[in-house]
């Protein structure tokens, strides 16, 4: 059954401009998660045009396209010390949304997703397939412009991009101890039918904060999509970076998956928030661990009961699994958080122990299912 083995993660945030990493090494970095600024939202003008007073000017003088590619140009130095720490075979996801905006009578569609794409193309990755964030909105209209008049109504932008890039080939495990880390790093089948989906269904959230040092961010991320992106593109013991931290989420998703991090922010009075998210931190995720074995003892439940039994069972729970890559996945609570300073956040795990008897319960029924099968084969000669 389960070792009991305790591991353990790091983590570190750097309270910095993201264009310029240098205490960060090169090809130091397994993944990149992350989300910028995002150009020509009117809610980030202050921001760009601090970085570049010709920003301002841009927008002053009604010139869209100068203004865009100038905030792109500043991301551009970022998407360039990215390239610099990622290891070979590393991988980059960004969530970034384009923009729709009138500058001075003129309403056009700016396309930060194909504009980022560029870039990246240029730096030599290679741009893999992306999955689509289907936001949920409340606006009770689907429309800009002239309404139910042809031909002057917009189309509402209601998506946002997951852009996913690899640098050079495919990564290749080699030793004993990596095959080891990948393998009990697997997710479950079912889980990977939703994971790898090019289509996402997932309630944004808005970071409210107190402070009003803080700029406000609506919509921001919502966990799952980190954590989701960390297990489906990296391994148990990688590093992720995060060049845009913000209130933290990329960190708090590479704690729930055993991963190490390093967060870069460019605003101090974040910390506090990130320190008040610590907190409760470990409670949380934890329930959103045994949640996830939960769904799966579920999922066996239901698909035994409708199509037979499920051929292989997982080493460390015991439990029944689809597949034989899903035989070694490994997932534990979180025990401790020690970060007396967010510069250094030391995370130990321990092992899962309460949903025994549900996993019995899944057990027993794989037993009973098997049982009746070999009893079905025999009589066909097929034992």
């Amino acid at each position: 059954m389960k070792n009991t083995t305790s591991k353990s993660t790091n983590h570190r945030i750097e309270f910095s401009d993201s264009r310029s990493i240098p205490m960060i090494e090169n090809n130091s970095v397994d993944m990149v998660v992350t989300s910028p600024p995002y150009p020509m939202i009117e809610m980030w003008d202050e921001l760009f045009s601090r970085m570049n007073p010709e920003i301002r000017d841009a927008l002053e003088q009604c010139n869209g396209q100068q203004a865009f590619e100038l905030m792109n140009k500043e991301l551009d130095s970022v998407w360039e010390e990215v390239a610099r720490v990622v290891k070979e075979s590393g991988f980059v996801c960004i969530n970034i949304g384009d923009a729709t905006r009138k500058i001075g009578k003129e309403f056009q569609l700016y396309s930060n997703h194909s504009r980022i794409t560029s870039k990246f193309i240029s730096l030599g990755f290679q741009p893999l397939p992306i999955a689509l964030w289907k936001k949920s909105t409340n606006a009770p209209n689907k429309f800009m412009g002239s309404g139910m008049l042809p031909a002057g109504a917009y189309i509402t932008l209601e998506h946002e991009y997951i852009l996913v890039f690899r640098k050079g080939g495919k990564r290749v495990f080699k030793t004993d101890d990596s095959k080891k880390q990948r393998n009990q790093s697997a997710f479950f089948w079912e889980e990977r039918n939703k994971w790898f989906s090019d289509s996402w269904d997932l309630k944004g959230v808005k970071q409210a904060t107190n402070d009003k040092n803080v700029r406000e961010r609506n919509a921001a991320y919502p966990f799952d999509l980190p954590y989701r992106l960390i297990n489906m593109y990296s391994v148990k013991g990688d590093v992720v970076l995060d060049p845009f931290l913000g209130t933290g989420t990329s960190t708090f998703a590479a704690i729930a998956s055993e991963r190490n991090s390093i967060g870069v922010e460019y605003d101090v009075n974040f910390s506090s928030i990130i320190k008040n998210g610590l907190k409760d931190f470990s409670k949380s995720v934890n329930a959103m661990i045994t949640k996830r074995l939960e769904d799966h003892i579920s999922f066996c439940k239901k698909y035994q009961s409708e199509k037979g039994p499920l051929k292989y069972e997982n080493v460390n729970f015991g439990f029944p699994v689809m597949t034989k890559q899903e035989i070694n996945l490994d997932l534990n609570h979180i025990s401790k958080i020690i970060s007396s300073d967010i510069s250094n956040i030391l995370v130990e795990y321990q092992p899962i122990k309460f949903i025994s008897h549900l996993i019995e319960s899944a057990s027993a029924q794989y037993e009973d299912s098997y049982n009746d099968s070999e009893e079905q084969l025999s009589l066909f000669g097929c034992k």
